[in-house]
């Protein structure tokens, strides 16, 4: 198990591209004492185990994994997300959601599947093939898919190219066989990766949709919990398509106010 908590940690600072020294300094200890637990001749205890996962920011279900190999517990919970200790987090992320009606808003888990949307949401992705709303819901498929909104994308070409390398980005930092494959599936979808000339600033900022009511100009945020310890909690992010202009605002009013008359 010692083997299995000096490669964990050697592998994280090498991810963050830490330095020896650097993590040492982070963490308050020295550099001779994180070489000799990289290379298993000391065993660090339950808090030096903490310090240094953190000092490096690893995600606290990794944290966990780490402790697991050193020998002691795990110090994060992982509570299922529809149990009372949540309830107040429920409630809380229900009502940032809907404080976003009538731009669309989404929670979404660390794999991008959805949690829980606002009424908004459910009026954006009307229309769109409804086994790609059975559980778990992938946003990103449901974004680029064929029978999801990918027909009604204005600039698909850029903006599923965003949402790959922001896919790829995340799986660099947390490797996950499954984010892998759903990579792998979505850049099959999709058209290729546009050329880019001197002048690009980037792709598919804003996501241009077509609806019923003209062209929607989407900008998006995103917004984790910062000081989460719950692992299930941590894991969490927000993500809310705001209007880039006003006939976009209007539109979105307009769809809202829809939905709203058919509940």
């Amino acid at each position: 198990m010692a083997s299995e908590l000096s490669a964990g940690l050697r592998l994280w600072r090498t991810r963050r591209r830490v330095s020896q020294l650097e993590l040492a300094i982070r963490a308050g200890t020295t550099q001779r004492h994180v070489s000799f637990i990289e290379s298993g001749r000391s065993a660090p205890g339950r808090d030096m185990i903490i310090r240094l996962a953190e000092s490096l920011q690893v995600p606290l279900r990794e944290r966990n994994q780490l402790l697991v190999a050193g020998g002691y517990a795990p110090a994060y919970d992982e509570t299922p997300y529809g149990a009372p200790d949540l309830g107040a987090i429920r409630s809380a992320l229900t009502a940032i959601l809907e404080g976003h009606r009538p731009s669309p808003a989404v929670v979404v888990d660390r794999r991008g599947d959805l949690v829980i949307a606002n009424g908004a949401f459910d009026a954006l992705v009307a229309g769109v093939a409804p086994y790609l709303l059975e559980p778990p819901v992938s946003l990103p498929r449901l974004l680029l898919h064929p029978a999801g909104l990918a027909p009604r994308i204005v600039n698909l070409a850029e903006w599923s190219w965003h949402v790959i390398d922001a896919l790829t980005r995340e799986a660099a930092v947390v490797p996950d066989p499954a984010a892998d494959s759903l990579i792998s599936e979505l850049t099959a979808l999709v058209p290729p990766r546009p050329a880019t000339g001197p002048d690009h600033l980037g792709f598919a900022v804003p996501l241009r949709l077509r609806s019923a009511d003209g062209e929607l100009r989407l900008i998006t945020t995103l917004t984790r919990f910062g000081t989460a310890i719950d692992v299930t909690v941590s894991e969490l992010r927000m993500e809310a398509f705001l209007p880039a202009d006003e006939p976009t605002a209007r539109a979105l009013r307009g769809l809202d106010h829809t939905m709203l008359q058919r509940v």
